[in-house]
C-alpha cells in the first residue's frame, strides 16, 4: 500500500467523530470557523513584511482581535489536519454491554517439536494474560483461540524409539500433544487441518484413518467449524484433508468438495444485510486475496493457494466472498512470514491511483506468522489478536518477541452492512524486505504489460531476458503468463495471482520470448506421416471462432515451443505427492544396492552416480530427472509429466 493510498484512507476513515479521536471541541470548532479561515487563509500565509507587532501598532483593539483570532483560527485548522494523517487509527473497544463485543486469538502454524517447547510456553502466557483480561471484559462465551494448522514438525523429533525415521507431524502423539497445548490457554479453541496435519504416514495407511484421529483427539465432528462468538457474528473454519491422495505435491492445502458445498451453504444463509459477520480461518489463503509476501517455493511448487493446482475450486473461494458480503475477515498462515509486512492485511477496496478495483467483496485479509523462532522464515515470531464490536473490528500483532505486547495493525470500521473503512495503523515496519521473495502481481494496464491476445505476432521482449525484465501478456485463449526475477510464470486470468513456474531462469535468461498466431484455419499442417493422425490436420476447426497461439522463447542457437498441459494450464505441475516420492526413493535406494553387488564399483557413492530415474523423482522446477538435460530439437521441450 503507498503511502498517500494510505493517507486517504486514514482520512475516509477519520471523517466521524468517533473515528478521529479528536476532541469534540476541537471538531465544532474547525466546522464553524472554516468558512472564515479559507477567506482568509491567503492573507494570514502570506503577511507583509514588517512584524506581526509592527502591524497592529495603534490600531484599535477590535482590529487587532480579530485578526489574532482568524490566525489562531488558522493554527487550529492546520492542527487538525495534521492530527488526520498521523493519528493512529480508530480504537475498537470491547465492552460487555455490546452485544458484537469480541476478542478472538489467531495462532499461526505451530510446528511443535516436543524437544523444543519453551517458545510455545512464553506464546501461551502471553495469550493467558490477554485472555484473562478479555474474560474478565466480556466473559467466557465472547473469547475463543483458534489454531490455523500444521500443528507438528515435520521431521523426526526422538518422539518414537520403535521408529527413529517417523515423522512426527500427523502422528497420535502429535495430535495428543498440540490438543493438550491448545486446551491450556483457558478459552475454548477451534483447529483446523494444514498440510502437515495428515502427515503421519507411517502410522496411518490412508488420509481417512489420519483425519479420523485427528478429529477424535480435537473433538471435532468435522473437519469444518463454525462458532458464533458473539450477536450475528460467526468464526468459520475450512481444513485441509488431502495429503496421500495429493494428485501433485501433498503441501497443496486442500479443501474437499463436501466442506466447500457446506460454506457455500452457510454464507447463503446469513445474508449481510440481515446483519451477520462471517470471519474466515484456512491454513493458506484464497487466490485473490491480494497478500502478497509469497515466497518463490510455494509458487514454484503450486502451493500458495487453497486448492491451487484445480483452477475451478481454486478460484471459488474469491467468488463467495465476492458473491457474499457478510465475509468480513479471512486469516491464513501457511507462508511462515512475519506479520511487519503492510502487505501481510489487506482492504477490499484500494486507492484508485494504485490500479483497479481488486473485487476482494467486503473481506479483509490478513497473514499470520508463527510463535517459534525455528519456524519462522524470517526471524519474527507473532501471532493474531482479533478484537470486535458493533461498529468494526481490529487486526492485531500479539509479538512474543517483545512480551507479548499488541500492536494494532489496521483497524476496519463499517460503514453499513456491505461496505467498510479500512485504515492501516503504521507504516511497513519490515526490515530487509527485498531479502523475501515477493512475487510481482500484475495490474492492468501497468508498465509491465503487453498487448499479445489480439496479435499475429508479438515479440515480447525485444531484448534478452534478465533477472529484472518485467512483462506479462494475455494470449487469446485467455491464459496469462509473465516474466519476473528471470523466470516464467502463469497467473490466474481472473485475480492475476501467481499461479506456478512455467520456465526456470536457466532455461530462459538470455533469451527472448514471442506470441505468433498458430490457428489452423488453413490446415496447412500434415498428420499424414505421423501414425494414427491420418486425417486429424482439420479435426478442430470446426470449432466456433477457433484460434490459437504459440508461446515461443528463442536465442540465436534455436527456439523452443511452450507447450500446454492437456487442461489448457502452462504452469508446470511436476511436483509429486509425498507417498509417490517416498515409493520412488525407496526404488532408487533398491537400485544402488543393486548396483553395488553386480556391478563394478567400489563405494555407495559411486553406485549414486551409476543410477538414474526414466522419471522422477523430481528435484530440481526443470521438468527433467537427469540432470544436464535440456530441451533438444525435435523434442516437446513444454511436455510435462503428471501421471
Amino acid at each position: 500500500m503507498k503511502k498517500s493510498s494510505m493517507t486517504n484512507m486514514k482520512l475516509a476513515a477519520s471523517s466521524t467523530a468517533s473515528c478521529r479521536r479528536i476532541s469534540a471541541s476541537l471538531l465544532l470548532a474547525s466546522s464553524f470557523l472554516s468558512n472564515i479561515v479559507e477567506k482568509s487563509a491567503a492573507f494570514i500565509q502570506e503577511p507583509p513584511s514588517r512584524s506581526f507587532s509592527a502591524i497592529y501598532a495603534g490600531k484599535d483593539d477590535a482590529e487587532r482581535n480579530h485578526r489574532a483570532l482568524l490566525q489562531a483560527r488558522l493554527n487550529l485548522e492546520r492542527r487538525l489536519k495534521n492530527k488526520q494523517a498521523t493519528s493512529a487509527p480508530p480504537i475498537i473497544i470491547v465492552d460487555k454491554h455490546d452485544e458484537y463485543s469480541f476478542a478472538v486469538g489467531i495462532l499461526g502454524d505451530l510446528h511443535i517439536d516436543p524437544r523444543k517447547m519453551e517458545d510455545y510456553e512464553i506464546g501461551r502466557q502471553h495469550f493467558v494474560s490477554i485472555f484473562d483480561e478479555a474474560k474478565s471484559t466480556l466473559g467466557q462465551d465472547r473469547v475463543a483461540l483458534v489454531s490455523l494448522g500444521d500443528l507438528g514438525e515435520s521431521k523426526n523429533c526422538d518422539h518414537n524409539p520403535e521408529n527413529p525415521f517417523e515423522l512426527f507431524a500427523g502422528t497420535t502423539k502429535c495430535h495428543a500433544m498440540a490438543a493438550e497445548y491448545l486446551s491450556s490457554f483457558g478459552v475454548p479453541y477451534e483447529v483446523i487441518g494444514g498440510n502437515h496435519d495428515l502427515e503421519g504416514i507411517d502410522e496411518f495407511d490412508t488420509d481417512a484413518k489420519n483425519l479420523r484421529r485427528f478429529l477424535k483427539l480435537h473433538n471435532k465432528p468435522t473437519p469444518q467449524f463454525c462458532r458464533q462468538v458473539a450477536e450475528k457474528t460467526l468464526l468459520v473454519g475450512l481444513s485441509s484433508t488431502v495429503f496421500r491422495d495429493a494428485k501433485y505435491t501433498s503441501h497443496e492445502v486442500i479443501i474437499d468438495q463436501d466442506q466447500i458445498r457446506w460454506f457455500e451453504d452457510l454464507v447463503a444463509s446469513k445474508p449481510a444485510d440481515e446483519g451477520w459477520r462471517i470471519f474466515v480461518f484456512s491454513h493458506a489463503p484464497p487466490n485473490g486475496s491480494g497478500i502478497r509476501i509469497i515466497q518463490e517455493n510455494h509458487v514454484v511448487n503450486g502451493c500458495c493457494w487453497l486448492n491451487h493446482s484445480d483452477e475451478q475450486s481454486c478460484r471459488k473461494f474469491i467468488e463467495l466472498v465476492r458473491e457474499h458480503r457478510c465475509i468480513k475477515g479471512w486469516f491464513s498462515g501457511h507462508f511462515h512470514l512475519g506479520q511487519d509486512y503492510q502487505d501481510s492485511i489487506t482492504f477490499p477496496t484500494i486507492d484508485p491511483s494504485e490500479g483497479p478495483y481488486p473485487n476482494r467483496g467486503s473481506c479483509v485479509f490478513a497473514q499470520t506468522s508463527v510463535m517459534r523462532a525455528g519456524s519462522s522464515r524470517d526471524g519474527r515470531q507473532q501471532s493474531r489478536l482479533l478484537r470486535g464490536n458493533k461498529d468494526g473490528f481490529e487486526v492485531c500483532t500479539v509479538d512474543h518477541q517483545k512480551g507479548g505486547k499488541i500492536r494494532v495493525d489496521a483497524t476496519i470500521t463499517y460503514r453499513d452492512d456491505t461496505h467498510e473503512v479500512g485504515v492501516y495503523a503504521h507504516e511497513d515496519e519490515a526490515y530487509d524486505h527485498d531479502n523475501y521473495f515477493k512475487v510481482y502481481q500484475p495490474q492492468f494496464n501497468d508498465h509491465g504489460y503487453v498487448c499479445a491476445e489480439n496479435d499475429e505476432v508479438c515479440l515480447l521482449t525485444p531484448k534478452p531476458i534478465t533477472k529484472e525484465t518485467v512483462a506479462w501478456w494475455r494470449i487469446c485463449c485467455g491464459r496469462v503468463l509473465g516474466v519476473v526475477n528471470g523466470m516464467m510464470l502463469e497467473f490466474d486470468k481472473s485475480t492475476l495471482a501467481p499461479l506456478g513456474l512455467v520456465l526456470p531462469e536457466d532455461e530462459l535468461l538470455g533469451k527472448q520470448v514471442a506470441i505468433v498466431e498458430s490457428g489452423l484455419e488453413e490446415c496447412m499442417i500434415n498428420f499424414e506421416s505421423e501414425e494414427g493422425m491420418e486425417g486429424a490436420d482439420c479435426a478442430d476447426t470446426s470449432k466456433e471462432q477457433y484460434r490459437e497461439q504459440a508461446v515461443l522463447v528463442f536465442d540465436d542457437d534455436g527456439v523452443t515451443v511452450v507447450q500446454p498441459n492437456a487442461d489448457g494450464s502452462y504452469w508446470r505441475k511436476i511436483v509429486r505427492n509425498k507417498i509417490a516420492r517416498m515409493r520412488e526413493k525407496r526404488r532408487e535406494k533398491a537400485a544402488i544396492d543393486f548396483a553395488q553387488a553386480y556391478l563394478p564399483v567400489r563405494s555407495e557413492q559411486e553406485a549414486k552416480e551409476k543410477v538414474a530415474s526414466t522419471w522422477g523423482p523430481y528435484t530440481t522446477t526443470s521438468g527433467s530427472a537427469v540432470a544436464g538435460v535440456t530441451a533438444k530439437p525435435k523434442e516437446f521441450a513444454g511436455v510435462v509429466y503428471t501421471s
